[in-house]
């Protein structure tokens, strides 16, 4: 549930790392989780834009698993010098991390389009996301975030981006067929739950189950999920909550954004540190069946976003651990 200026932060910030720390070739998957069956990771969100800060994430970032993810704009992908997702994919191998690109083209809060999924568009998007799988050789590589988003604001741009999936699928796998290509869906939304936060009503009866049968190629199934949007206390999940997504698809689970907050606001939805924490612990006991393939936090430190995203960070802004940066790492 990232904003498109967030998104826009990340890149810059990016983009500065690249000037800072020059350019490698080529990222290379080196880690395997030694004790997990899945791959845990943080999304890139450094707490400032200095050199010493992003240097600090990437530090950091070694504690909170091994791999650090990149969403953005699709357009993002041309730049193979210094964009964002490139230097995210080119600085994977000093720092020892592997690389979660995440590529983005419409807007998830009205679900407005970045450009027209015209012929002209789509023909740049895909030779975007072809040129940059056969650069960088990336191991994930999603594309769209939160679709049942659009499907919802807009069914006709969304059935057009399932034809064109497809076909970019295709693309990046001729130029990198180890390369896993996913699409990506908003869990609560997929169940139903457009209560609480969202502002809506929660009808288990309206879920987006069915979308899934849209994208037969993708390698994985991807969720965001943001279940302090729903329920005032993680104890309120319901058991079955994420392993219902077996009974959906057989395909291995991703989870791309992972978030709990831990302000004392928005009034009525009150959290603090130590629910942020008890939801983590909560969240690996509810997966634990599951075959999730990745499990990535929202945020390192808390950003200068809105509620409550903005005390999602598993450390403060000031860069002090929370409680749940000890829970989080202690997953091994």
């Amino acid at each position: 549930m990232k904003k498109i200026f967030l998104l826009f932060l990340i890149v810059v910030i990016c983009a500065g790392a690249a000037i800072f720390f020059g350019y490698q070739k080529k990222s290379e998957n080196l880690l395997i989780p030694k004790n997990l069956n899945f791959i845990k990771g943080i999304t890139f969100s450094p707490k400032n834009f200095s050199a010493n800060d992003i240097t600090d994430f990437y530090n950091l970032s070694k504690q909170a698993g091994q791999a650090v993810s990149w969403a953005g704009d699709w357009n993002e992908l041309a730049n193979l010098q210094n964009g964002g997702p490139a230097v995210i994919a080119s600085l994977a191998k000093k720092y020892g991390y592997i690389p979660v690109i995440e590529a983005q083209f419409f807007n998830q809060s009205d679900g407005r389009l970045v450009k027209p999924l015209n012929e002209e568009n789509k023909q740049n998007y895909k030779k975007f996301a072809a040129d940059f799988a056969e650069k960088f050789k990336p191991k994930y590589f999603g594309l769209g975030i939160e679709v049942n988003i659009l499907y919802e604001k807009s069914p006709y741009d969304f059935n057009d981006f399932v034809e064109f999936f497809s076909e970019v699928y295709d693309a990046i796998k001729a130029k990198s067929p180890q390369t896993k290509v996913f699409i990506i869906f908003q869990l609560e939304k997929m169940k139903g739950l457009n209560g609480g936060l969202f502002g809506g009503t929660n009808n288990p009866a309206k879920s987006e189950w069915s979308l899934l049968e849209k994208f037969p190629q993708s390698d994985i199934i991807a969720f965001t999920t943001y279940p302090d949007l729903i329920y005032k206390n993680p104890s309120e999940i319901p058991t079955d909550y994420y392993t219902e997504i077996k009974t959906h698809t057989t395909k291995p689970i991703a989870f791309t954004e992972v978030g709990w907050h831990s302000s004392n606001s928005p009034k009525g939805w009150e959290s603090n540190e130590a629910a942020q924490a008890g939801f983590i612990s909560n969240f690996f006991a509810l997966a634990k069946n599951l075959n999730k393939e990745l499990v990535i936090w929202s945020f390192l430190y808390d950003q200068k976003t809105f509620e409550p995203f903005n005390s999602m960070g598993l450390r403060r802004a000031d860069g002090a651990a929370k409680a749940a940066w000890n829970e989080w790492i202690k997953i091994k």
